[in-house]
């Protein structure tokens, strides 16, 4: 039987084998990046989405693991997406639970628009919640405030107020970080009644969610709704970083409700923690494909003869060592 991967151990071999691992997968993200990236602007979310999924696929079984997807792009009838319950990999080597989105905001690549990803974590087996592909009310703030300091079921304003006072500050130097979506009126209206400041994103919200620990971007707090997959993914980031974060999953009809129990979800009302979604170590890595806030994109560099290269930039957290590492990739172009 194949072995199940262990981040709790420190000794080597071991360490040096879940090292090659991520590495390993850092190229996954590369590849998804760069495929993708030549879709970037030409207003198809359909074709930039599907070539960031073959590479990822392709990337994928060329590893020596066991892996299954736990979090992908739909049902097995939904192929060719990397699909919930695929298995990739060799089939030998360490058996890994893998959440992914090929493409982070697909609209962001077809227009050519700030901050699309390549994004994909993994966990020993057993190690992340398999949410169904529906959405998720979420809650997220960074490392440092101690536990309940805001919670999911209190009203923005009762959150700016509490997490202001926790911070020591007015709630006028808190920044909320939001989609900006009409479902989402009601918060923002809420967060700026209490004085906070709203900083609206169009998509992506793992980067989203990811922002609140990190200080240099100036967001506290993220909320809203957005997709449950999505929130696995940044779960799995903010579990390397530090944070804490709050989940429900919300169902807009009986459809979607029948496949969150084929996936194991008995309490459908049920508040879910950083620690329930992402129960065990896990590494987390991001590759841009356009530029944004936290990552450059994929750059091409040719002559007149189409010689050239092309660099990546990359983002790897690993909760174990609460490390991370910003790696860049360059090598020549494959000519067509």
């Amino acid at each position: 039987m194949p072995e199940t991967a262990d981040f709790t151990k420190d000794a080597r071999p071991r360490a040096a084998r879940d090292f090659d691992l991520s590495l390993d997968i850092v190229r996954v993200a590369e590849e998804a990046a760069i495929a993708c990236h030549a879709h970037v602007g030409g207003g198809d979310e359909r074709a930039a989405d599907q070539a960031a999924v073959d590479a990822m696929r392709n990337a994928l079984n060329a590893i020596e693991m066991d892996g299954r997807i736990v979090i992908g792009e739909g049902d097995r009838d939904e192929t060719p997406m990397l699909y919930i319950g695929e298995s990739v990999g060799t089939g030998k080597g360490p058996a890994i639970d893998i959440a992914l989105d090929p493409l982070e905001g697909t609209t962001l690549a077809a227009k050519a628009m700030a901050n699309a990803l390549a994004v994909i974590a993994f966990a020993p087996r057993g190690g992340m919640l398999h949410a169904p592909d529906t959405y998720m009310e979420k809650l997220a703030i960074g490392p440092g405030y101690p536990e309940g300091v805001v919670d999911l079921d209190w009203t923005p304003e009762e959150n700016v107020r509490s997490l202001a006072k926790a911070k020591g500050v007015a709630p006028s130097e808190i920044v909320a970080c939001v989609l900006d979506r009409p479902r989402h009126d009601a918060i923002i209206t809420g967060l700026r009644k209490a004085g906070a400041r709203v900083h609206l994103i169009t998509d992506g919200d793992v980067a989203g969610v990811i922002h609140t620990a990190q200080p240099e971007t100036g967001i506290d707090i993220y909320m809203g709704q957005g997709g449950a997959p999505e929130g696995v993914l940044a779960c799995a980031a903010l579990k390397c970083v530090g944070g804490q974060f709050q989940g429900r999953l919300v169902f807009r009809n009986a459809d979607e409700r029948s496949r969150a129990a084929r996936l194991g979800v008995t309490d459908f009302d049920r508040k879910y923690t950083l620690n329930d979604l992402v129960s065990s170590d896990a590494v987390f890595i991001a590759t841009g494909i356009t530029h944004g806030t936290l990552l450059r994109g994929v750059q091409k560099e040719t002559n007149v003869r189409g010689d050239g290269f092309v660099t990546t930039e990359s983002l790897v957290m690993i909760s174990k060592t609460h490390t991370v590492r910003r790696l860049s990739m360059r090598r020549p172009l494959v000519k067509a």
